[in-house]
């Protein structure tokens, strides 16, 4: 007997485009992309439907990405104290809807757009109604958030999402992560920001690339360049294909995971699958940075009635035959 999904009801996607036949999976918790491949090749790292996403993998982050230093923010003058969810380091981590139920309001066999509500609670006294809808198109997996205020007084809000890429079965440590930021939010032993630096002539310079093994970041950066309408951040297989994530210029903040204990899933030429702990990559776009809450950085405040919509998405270039 199968083991029920862990993450609800799995929604898939299928299309046939230029570079051959495109998949995705999403999930009802947390709208996650639990599955991206074309051509049974993984683009993102998957899990099992009865597993928990291992390491936040593919989860929506909202009303805000990263951390709250000491769940504490204020509003007015009001101190608001939110959860502690990152209690090792005492900080409220990744938003108010990483185990929330999203509900159905459209599908189709290339798209699906999931809703849900954020109600005031303790440390959040706003009420928010949220999509996110996934669509596969001939590019790739265009993704669109919009969050919208029905409640009646101004609401802080930033977005962000958790996808680990990948290309297939090659080591994650043999790709060319090229990151296109200019600034590194420096941190704090919480990995709360304490400042900002120029990535020029630093080890976070990684707008000409770097391999992944080289590289050991739980780190956040700014100054994406979004001058031609988006900013792209990019992971390189050395026979020359490609995973693009990029992110529109709400999208103005990425921060980069890179876990060398990851449950990371292959499959072999049969379709096969086996796991082992490996190192993975996220690229995780944000419209801020860690602490908007309290600096303000990135921080979009919401009227009531007022609605956003910020939109991101992943591209696979030199797949087709």
């Amino acid at each position: 007997m199968p083991l029920p999904a862990a993450t609800g009801t799995q929604y898939p996607l299928t299309l046939q485009t230029p570079q051959g036949t495109a998949t995705a999976t999403i999930t009802e918790v947390a709208a996650g992309i639990r599955e991206y491949a074309l051509n049974g090749i993984d683009l993102v790292e998957g899990f099992a439907a009865e597993k928990v996403p291992p390491f936040g993998a593919g989860i929506v982050l909202a009303p805000w990405p990263n951390r709250i230093r000491d769940g504490i923010w204020t509003q007015n003058g009001v101190r608001h104290l939110l959860a502690l969810t990152e209690p090792v380091l005492l900080n409220a981590i990744h938003g108010l809807l990483t185990h929330a139920a999203y509900r159905l309001v459209a599908q189709s066999e290339t798209a699906v757009t999931l809703a849900a509500t954020v109600y005031p609670q303790a440390g959040y006294p706003h009420q928010l109604d949220t999509t996110v809808g996934y669509e596969l198109t001939a590019e790739g997996l265009s993704v669109t958030h919009t969050i919208r205020n029905v409640g009646t007084t101004d609401a802080p809000v930033a977005l962000g999402s958790h996808p680990y890429l990948k290309i297939g079965d090659v080591p994650t440590g043999d790709l060319v992560l090229r990151l296109n930021a200019t600034t590194h939010i420096d941190v704090d032993h919480r990995l709360n920001p304490v400042g900002v630096t120029p990535v020029e002539g630093t080890r976070f310079d990684l707008r000409a690339g770097a391999r992944v093994a080289d590289l050991d970041l739980d780190d956040g950066f700014g100054g994406v360049d979004a001058g031609s309408g988006r900013g792209e951040h990019s992971l390189t297989a050395p026979d020359g294909r490609r995973v693009t994530l990029w992110g529109d210029e709400n999208m103005a903040y990425v921060q980069v995971f890179t876990p060398r204990i990851f449950p990371v899933r292959s499959r072999s030429a049969t379709g096969a699958e086996a796991t082992e702990f490996g190192q993975a990559v996220a690229i995780e776009p944000m419209t801020a940075p860690a602490d908007a809450f309290n600096s303000g950085d990135g921080l979009r405040w919401l009227a009531p009635g007022e609605e956003w919509v910020v939109r991101w998405g992943i591209t696979p270039s030199g797949f087709a035959d």
